[in-house]
């Protein structure tokens, strides 16, 4: 048995998941999970049914962790020796990055995609306050730092970078000099051409065996 087991679909948030695996070079096994007829022991892993999800199998016992931002820093925790973790001095750059993409910027750009947007009052009372804020927020860090500690690559650049990639490439985040050589340093890892390269395979595989895909 592979030391993780890899609940996925490519045409999901599993794609961090599987950069983060990537990353740190993790032994594990992939099981794909449809969005009809999900497996039994995924569900008994993840009753919400939401991915990406891994199974830690260490020593006699398994450990479910969900939630992507989670699964990043696991693996990262996991595999130590890899560097990815933040050093005493980049600990607080590393969450606080970290959990503003999985919070605020996650909030801000699924409430505008899904044509919600606070009055200026309804700003207090939610946790991203606006887009605009939220946007000015990461660019200006972005600005001035090549990675979220500053210039070393570390596991919540997985994270925060995946959520500004996507952002890019389907138009939900406004285009931004930061934004755009962030995700280029990026995309020159090894790590990230090494999954996004089984994923994007997945998707069209997946697209030509659809009932009304190309060859049917």
């Amino acid at each position: 048995m592979a030391r993780f087991t890899f609940y996925f679909n490519p045409m999901s948030r599993a794609q961090i998941a599987r950069w983060a695996l990537h990353e740190v070079d993790a032994d594990y096994d992939p099981v794909f999970v449809g969005y009809e007829d999900k497996p039994a022991d995924f569900l008994a892993a993840n009753p919400m049914g939401k991915l990406p999800t891994i199974v830690h199998h260490h020593e006699g016992h398994d450990h479910v962790v969900s939630e992507a931002a989670a699964v990043c820093h696991y693996l990262a925790l996991t595999h130590p020796k890899k560097g990815l973790l933040p050093g005493e001095h980049e600990a607080a750059d590393y969450f606080r990055w970290l959990l503003f993409a999985a919070g605020p910027l996650e909030q801000a750009v699924t409430n505008r995609a899904f044509g919600w947007e606070p009055t200026e009052e309804q700003e207090r009372t939610v946790g991203f306050g606006s887009y605009a804020r939220t946007v000015d927020a990461l660019d200006g860090w972005l600005q001035t730092h090549d990675f979220v500690c500053g210039s070393r690559f570390t596991m919540a650049d997985v994270y925060v970078g995946s959520a500004v990639d996507w952002g890019l490439t389907f138009g939900t985040l406004v285009s931004r000099p930061s934004f755009t050589a962030y995700v280029e340093r990026l995309r020159a890892r090894g790590g990230y051409q090494a999954a996004k390269a089984i994923d994007m395979a997945l998707i069209a595989e997946m697209q030509a065996q659809a009932p009304d895909g190309p060859g049917q």
